[in-house]
């Protein structure tokens, strides 16, 4: 029964894939025609069908700037980072869009230690930082099964260097999916949709306004108060936004 199950799974994930590689060519044609807005239509099908990737959303934020829709391409192209992370295309398109909006925001300096541990955790998406550790696993355990069952003395050594080796990577590559996990956790990355808005010093519109964001903008929320969001931006400033003027981006 439970083999039946995984085939059966299995062939809706390959019915599923079957599906969106029309709409994925059709989209793409479209893009190529000059019909961007067709284009979007398709590209949304896919993700409405629950299929998301990050050329999905590359693709869209193309689109989007094509239309000299600035905020929604943002959006995208940010999407697509989240899953590829170091991905050059990907970042030279968001700087072009980035560099159409209003807001000129300095980052903090970083140490270089802080510089050096982003460096390693966003070189991979903690899920293939996982995949990594799980592959080293296995072949540690193989290689500790050939050093075990082995009768000649010089595999037996070449084998146990390898499996202590791979162990060794296998619990160095743990760690980093852990810290770009906590990282992940940590940081609730959203765009800003109101073409302007003032950003409030509490969750409420009777407080101060102690900035003015257009959009565009990415921001980082903190924390969420009933429909206002804390959000701190890359120079440090926090302040308050109702929900309705920002989307988050991990909302996959």
């Amino acid at each position: 029964m439970k083999n039946i199950i995984i085939i059966y799974l299995l062939f809706l994930t390959f019915i599923g894939t079957a599906q969106n590689t029309p709409a994925f060519d059709q989209a793409t044609t479209s893009y190529n025609n000059g019909v961007y807005e067709i284009a979007i239509e398709h590209y949304k099908t896919i993700l409405d069908s629950g299929a998301h990737s990050a050329e999905l959303y590359y693709n869209l934020g193309n689109s989007y700037y094509k239309l000299n829709d600035i905020p929604n391409s943002i959006y995208y192209y940010e999407k697509a980072l989240v899953l590829a992370p170091n991905d050059t295309e990907i970042l030279n398109n968001l700087g072009y869009a980035q560099q159409m909006t209003l807001d000129a925001i300095d980052t903090l300096p970083k140490t270089g230690l802080s510089r050096f541990y982003k460096k390693i955790t966003n070189a991979l998406h903690f899920d293939q930082w996982a995949y990594m550790a799980v592959f080293f696993m296995i072949l540690f355990v193989l290689l500790y099964i050939l050093f075990y069952y082995s009768k000649y003395s010089s595999r037996k050594r070449w084998a146990f260097i390898g499996s202590i080796t791979c162990l060794f990577i296998s619990l160095i590559t743990i760690t980093f999916a852990y810290m770009a996990q906590s990282d992940s956790n940590a940081n609730q990355p959203a765009i800003i949709f109101t073409d302007e808005i003032g950003i409030q010093a509490e969750p409420n519109t009777t407080s101060g306004e102690v900035f003015v964001l257009h959009a565009g903008t990415k921001v980082n929320v903190l924390e969420e108060l009933n429909d206002w969001n804390k959000i701190r931006l890359a120079d440090g400033k926090t302040g308050w936004v109702a929900s309705e003027h920002l989307k988050l981006l991990k909302d996959f």
